[in-house]
C-alpha cells in the first residue's frame, strides 16, 4: 500500500533517533557512574589524609626525628597532590556528565519531534482515507438512488 511506503522513511528515522537516544542514555549512565566513582575516590583520599594526620599526631606528638618528619611531610605533600588531581578528575567528570545529559535531552527532543511528525503524517493519511471512503460512500449512495429511480421508471432529475 502506498500509504505504508510514505511513512517508511519516518519509521526508519524514528528507529535511528531512538537508537541514538538509547546510546546517549547509556553514555550518560556511564558518565554518571564514572563521576560517582571519582567523587568516592576523592572522598576516600581526603578521609585517609585526615586519618593519617591524626595517627601521626597521636604517635609522634611528643617527639620524632627530623628524618621521620621529612618523610611525613613528603608523603603529605604527595597525598595532597593526589587529592588535588582527583578533584580535577571530579570536575572533569562532572563536566562530562553535564555534556552527556545535554546530549541526551537533545536526542529525546529529536525522538519526540520525529514521533510528532509521524503522528501528523498518520493523521493526514487517515484524513485522506476517510475522505476517499466518504467519496465512495457518496458515489455508492448516488448510484443506488439513480438505480432506484431508474427501476421505478421515473426519470432522474439532474
Amino acid at each position: 500500500m502506498s500509504n505504508d511506503r510514505s511513512i517508511e522513511p519516518l519509521m526508519a528515522l524514528l528507529g535511528q533517533a531512538e537508537r541514538e537516544r538509547d546510546a546517549a542514555m547509556a553514555e550518560s549512565r556511564r558518565a554518571t557512574d564514572a563521576q560517582a566513582a571519582a567523587v568516592a575516590q576523592s572522598e576516600q583520599l581526603t578521609t585517609y589524609r585526615g586519618e593519617y594526620e591524626a595517627r601521626f599526631r597521636e604517635q609522634f606528638s611528643r617527639s620524632c626525628s627530623m628524618d621521620v618528619m621529612q618523610h611525613y611531610q613528603g608523603f603529605m605533600q604527595r597525598l595532597t597532590m593526589a587529592i588535588d588531581q582527583q578533584q580535577r578528575v571530579v570536575v572533569h567528570a562532572q563536566g562530562r556528565v553535564e555534556r552527556m545529559l545535554h546530549l541526551l535531552r537533545e536526542q529525546e527532543m529529536r525522538v519526540a519531534s520525529v514521533r510528532k511528525l509521524l503522528e501528523r503524517r498518520l493523521q493526514e493519511l487517515r484524513l485522506v482515507a476517510d475522505r476517499r471512503e466518504q467519496k465512495h460512500t457518496d458515489e455508492f449512495a448516488a448510484r443506488a438512488a439513480w438505480n432506484r429511480l431508474s427501476q421505478a421508471g421515473a426519470s432522474p432529475v439532474v
